[in-house]
């Protein structure tokens, strides 16, 4: 695999026509990718959490819609900071059913 150094200096010798297509194919690679959340089968069973945390996303949103403000967020949880509370808040806009399924299942439990 090609180092960054190497990919940089690739990328100073494309056209801007060439720089175009090589984004438009990461972002497509990307797609359903939300910054600064995380999904792996050994952190929290696979539920989507805040990075560099075993916080899902859930329990935000539920503490949001019980009326927890972001400040009363971010002091009860420390390692949180102002930007993980808005990719959560992405990440729940942009999966309804699977955040509201995750809430259920971990109030029926």
């Amino acid at each position: 695999m090609a180092s960054l150094r190497e990919f940089k200096a690739l990328l100073n010798s494309l056209s801007e026509g060439e720089k175009a297509l090589i984004l438009k194919c990461a972002i497509e690679e990307l797609r359903g990718v939300f910054p600064g959340i995380d999904s792996r089968p050994e952190v929290c069973g696979g539920e989507p959490c805040i990075i560099r945390t075993r916080i899902p996303v859930w329990i935000l949103e539920q503490a949001r819609r019980l009326g927890a403000s972001e400040q009363t967020l971010l002091a009860n949880y420390p390692t949180l900071r102002a930007e993980d509370l808005q990719n959560a808040w992405d990440y729940a806009r942009a999966h309804p059913s699977e955040i509201d399924n995750q809430i259920c299942e971990n109030e029926a439990a």
